[in-house]
């Protein structure tokens, strides 16, 4: 098998190396390079992947195909990517080349997600057409996907993070209140927030607004994360900002401070890791303004989370919930990340269908 990415970034790492364990071969491209992946904050095993010639033209992808159509590759695992120029031809060619294409990818737009959960962009159709098989992240765009093509091996893989059954298994050795104290954290709710600030979409004018909205005394959060999209957060007492954490210590205290996980928009894979803390995840409800990532369904309203339509409903529910319901809610997060988002079980999802 060989497997096209854009790059390999260390939360991904230990899903491949499962797979390279499960199959007799299993050779990883990338088509970025190491500065490209190291400018997004990622960090990516040289050794773990091989670089595949290419070129990009107003985000189109060409990459090399004689590349993959070695012999010892009987299966392509590619992106479900339309703009993926190669791709095209290696599906358009296949009854010369014989190889079997399995398409890897969320299976939607985020940017267009509302639109095209009810018409599903005809260039992804067509190339879903074309190929054997389809690696699909969660359930829901799954089943989007089996609706149309009921015959086609169509897989939900469960998306999740490098390292997941550690978080889950992690136990501090200091109380919450022992790491306040530590920490100099006076406010008896604590928010955390952790993802870099590098789009607006990550909607912090939201995140800002309930800061200015819940009661300073009671409400207090936690910044993890830089970016050129950052705002000033000194102008918050209630706010404790400790920019990029690159300490996993000083991470695990964090979030064992914490009673709930507050990002308002654009959330992916950080809804695994927080959950994974035993955090429910608090965020605004998917709307064209408000966009989220496909770890969204991870999300069930009073179970593992809460969603909200407005900042003063967000600072409303933040302030009366109960401790209570709060760490219930954590349990049950973090009781479901560890059945279905392991990843263990996300390369077992993938190798079902091969």
């Amino acid at each position: 098998m060989a497997i096209l990415q854009p790059e390999v970034p260390h939360y991904r790492e230990e899903f491949n190396k499962l797979l390279k364990e499960k199959v007799e071969l299993c050779d990883l491209y990338v088509y970025n390079s190491i500065k490209e992946v190291s400018k997004r904050g990622f960090i990516q095993n040289e050794k773990l992947v091989k670089y595949i010639p290419n070129f990009k033209l107003k985000g189109i992808v060409f990459y090399n195909p004689l590349t993959l159509l070695n012999k010892k590759y009987d299966t392509l695992v590619l992106m479900l990517h339309f703009a993926h120029f190669t791709t095209w031809i290696l599906l358009l060619t296949k009854f010369i080349h014989k190889k079997r294409i399995i398409l890897w990818g969320q299976g939607i737009s985020i940017k267009r997600y509302i639109k095209e959960e009810k018409k599903p962009h005809p260039l992804l159709k067509w190339m879903m057409m074309m190929a054997d098989a389809a690696w699909i992240y969660m359930p829901k765009e799954t089943n989007l996907w089996k609706t149309i093509f009921p015959q086609k091996p169509i897989v939900a893989l469960g998306n999740t993070i490098a390292g997941v059954k550690d978080i889950i298994n992690y136990q501090s050795s200091q109380s919450k209140e022992e790491l306040k104290i530590k920490y100099g954290i006076k406010e008896q709710r604590l928010l955390i927030y952790c993802a870099r600030f590098s789009t607006h979409l990550r909607r912090t004018d939201l995140l800002e607004q309930t800061i200015q909205s819940v009661d300073n005394q009671k409400i207090g959060f936690i910044i993890i994360g830089d970016g050129p999209m950052k705002p000033d957060f000194t102008k918050y007492t209630n706010v404790h900002d400790f920019g990029a954490v690159y300490d996993v210590n000083i991470k695990h205290d964090l979030f064992e401070m914490a009673d709930i996980y507050y990002q308002p928009a654009w959330m992916g894979l950080s809804i695994v890791e927080a959950m994974a803390y035993g955090k429910p995840v608090c965020t605004f409800t998917r709307t064209k303004e408000t966009k989220q990532g496909v770890e969204y369904d991870y999300i069930h309203p009073y179970e593992t989370g809460l969603l909200f339509s407005s900042v003063k409903e967000a600072a409303q529910i933040l302030s009366e919930i109960s401790d209570k319901n709060i760490i219930e809610m954590g349990k049950q997060a973090k009781e479901l990340i560890r059945q279905t988002a392991t990843s263990e079980n996300m390369a077992n999802n993938a190798i079902s269908i091969l």
